[in-house]
């Protein structure tokens, strides 16, 4: 939101969240001019077809390849690739040659790669990291996902 407001051309790519809704993000997103492809079946956390998974991850992340190798963008975000990478549906040494490449070719390019239990190759690489850590959530109490909270 932030590079956008600024002016940056900016473009989102989720890899998990279902093709088929729509988010908060998305109503912001397009206010400011912001490019969202969202490319997932849904949350998969306990999956019951990971060689869907595995396709959908490959399929989106060839998305992400195309917008990085385009040189049209200020900053990509690749949400939820740290879970593909974790539950090892795209090898990750694959994935950091594409984003080493892009950054040798466009300095100027951010890169924002979403997800918890980063392996620890891509925090090497990394400039940055933050971690944010859940203390308390209303889904532990028995709250559901409130619109506008957590979609």
């Amino acid at each position: 939101m932030r590079a956008a407001g600024r002016g940056l051309k900016c473009c989102m790519i989720q890899f998990m969240k279902s093709r088929n809704d729509r988010y908060g993000e998305h109503l912001s997103a397009e206010k400011l001019g912001i490019e969202v492809h969202t490319m997932g079946d849904g949350f998969t956390w306990d999956t019951k077809n990971p060689e869907q998974d595995i396709k959908t991850s490959r399929d989106t992340w060839a998305l992400c390849v195309n917008k990085l190798r385009s040189g049209k963008y200020d900053m990509l975000v690749f949400d939820e690739l740290v879970y593909v990478l974790s539950y090892k549906w795209l090898p990750v040494d694959e994935v950091l040659a594409e984003i080493k490449e892009a950054r040798t070719t466009q300095p100027a390019l951010h890169i924002v790669v979403t997800g918890r239990d980063a392996p620890q190759e891509l925090l090497n690489a990394a400039d940055l990291v933050t971690e944010m850590t859940e203390i308390k959530h209303p889904f532990n109490a028995g709250i559901r996902a409130q619109q506008g909270i957590e979609f």
